[in-house]
């Protein structure tokens, strides 16, 4: 089992940034491929950006490259999101996921319960 609890949501103006963090307990986690998502009100949960656990190669959805960037400190078992220049759709509760295949765009296994970014225009 693994356990994945987010953080660092909250509000900002646009163009403003964030930085979410998503601890994860249980096992193995440098094994895991992490992912995050974000569900805005009245949309389906749609995918951000997904980073396998060997070699660290990340995966991103077209509407953050060059925004978002993911990391992962495996001695901490944690997992980031470095958002910048963030726009009002980004508005949405952000959730870290976990699998232990080799598939980003797949499906997760495990999932934390949220953190709520709301970006003002």
């Amino acid at each position: 089992q693994v356990q994945l609890v987010e953080s660092g949501g909250g509000l900002v103006q646009a163009g403003g940034s964030l930085r979410l963090s998503c601890a994860a307990s249980g096992r193995a986690f440098s094994r895991l491929t992490m992912g995050w998502f974000r569900k805005a009100p009245g949309k389906e949960r749609e995918f951000v950006v997904a980073m396998i656990w060997i070699p660290s190669m990340t995966d991103y959805a077209d509407s953050v490259k060059g925004r978002f960037t993911i990391s992962r400190d495996n001695t901490k078992d944690r997992l980031y999101l470095q958002m910048n220049s963030l726009k009002p759709e980004a508005t949405a509760v952000y959730y870290c996921a976990a699998q232990y295949r080799v598939d980003p765009l797949g499906e997760y296994d495990y999932w934390g319960r949220g953190t709520q970014v709301t970006v003002s225009s």
